[in-house]
């Protein structure tokens, strides 16, 4: 994308002090007309990049070369190598990342390139399926949000047949290893089951991993004003946050059982002290009675549920069912 190369040719010439475009042209491997075409939006975009010509001239920085990377200390510059540089990045993170270390002053070279060395990053779950969604998809999908460009998009409800509609992307968020994409959108248009609401400046929220195709267009985005990514998501993301809050189960548990519930429930599992039984107090918030009465059912007698009654009652249900299936003669 151009705003890789903007940000590659940047750190270039900060490392070079004074470069041609030339120069450019093969460290970015693009041609000398397009490196001269970034290097000229470097400027326009208010960064302070002039040119000399004649002879030993090219581009510099006003004010001569920086002595270090934006600025960046030692300690920064291995917190971003040990996020961006898992050993298992994509081939254009791994070469963008090799253009960045020798961008680097010599000194800093040796712990940054040991940083990026230091983690690696697993697209599957422990059962092999992936977490993460297509690159196509995503590629196509950052670009248009960097771009600013309206897209046509391919999208499928659970149950539902594709469909298209036509969205001004305007970021990526990932939740739990999970991506969405925010967009704006015509608020009379369908909301996805993870959206907000009726859809506040008609704003929606896409799961990736939905997604059957991008098309982007040439039509520019329409931003609504004031539009903060980290504050949208936040407002789309609390209907759902207080759906899967809906309802509170109330019991007993045995204390061997609570390390099982933390994984099943997470910050949704609150266990009490000791009873009088030598079982402890235990309560969890989910989406409703039912589904929460479905995820401990596996837990068999080692959870006792005492209210509300909706949930004992499929606990029952569930109980007859397995026992039928399963109970001899």
């Amino acid at each position: 994308m151009r705003a890789d190369r903007l940000v590659a040719t940047l750190l270039f010439l900060q490392a070079r002090g004074r470069v041609t475009a030339r120069e450019v042209a093969a460290e970015l491997e693009v041609s000398e007309r397009t490196a001269r075409r970034d290097l000229e939006a470097l400027a326009t975009a208010g960064i302070p990049v002039y040119s000399q010509h004649g002879r030993g001239g090219g581009w510099s920085l006003v004010g001569g070369a920086r002595t270090d990377l934006t600025g960046l200390t030692a300690a920064e510059i291995r917190a971003m190598f040990l996020v961006a540089g898992p050993s298992a990045a994509s081939p254009e993170l791994r070469t963008a990342l090799r253009k960045l270390v020798r961008a680097l002053p010599a000194p800093l070279r040796p712990d940054a390139e040991a940083a990026s060395k230091a983690g690696v990053m697993d697209g599957t779950d422990w059962s092999r399926l992936p977490v993460t969604a297509g690159t196509p998809q995503l590629d196509a999908l950052q670009g248009a949000v960097v771009d600013g460009l309206r897209i046509r998009l391919g999208y499928a409800r659970p149950g539902s047949p594709s469909g298209t509609r036509t969205v001004d992307p305007l970021g990526l968020v990932t939740k739990a290893g999970v991506p969405y994409l925010v967009a704006g959108t015509e608020k009379a248009a369908g909301a996805e089951d993870t959206a907000a609401g009726s859809g506040r400046d008609g704003l929606r929220i896409f799961r990736l991993d939905r997604i059957t195709s991008v098309e982007v267009t040439a039509d520019p985005v329409v931003r609504p004003e004031g539009f903060d990514l980290a504050s949208a998501w936040r407002a789309l993301a609390a209907p759902m946050e207080e759906r899967m809050r809906g309802a509170t189960v109330r019991g007993r548990a045995e204390p061997t059982a609570g390390r099982v519930l933390g994984v099943l429930f997470g910050g949704r599992l609150r266990l009490g002290g000791e009873r009088a039984d030598g079982w402890l107090e235990m309560e969890i918030d989910g989406p409703s009675p039912e589904v929460m009465a479905a995820q401990l059912a596996g837990l068999g007698a080692r959870v006792e549920v005492l209210e509300p009654p909706e949930a004992r009652a499929r606990l029952a249900e569930l109980g007859a069912e397995l026992a039928g299936l399963y109970g001899e003669g």
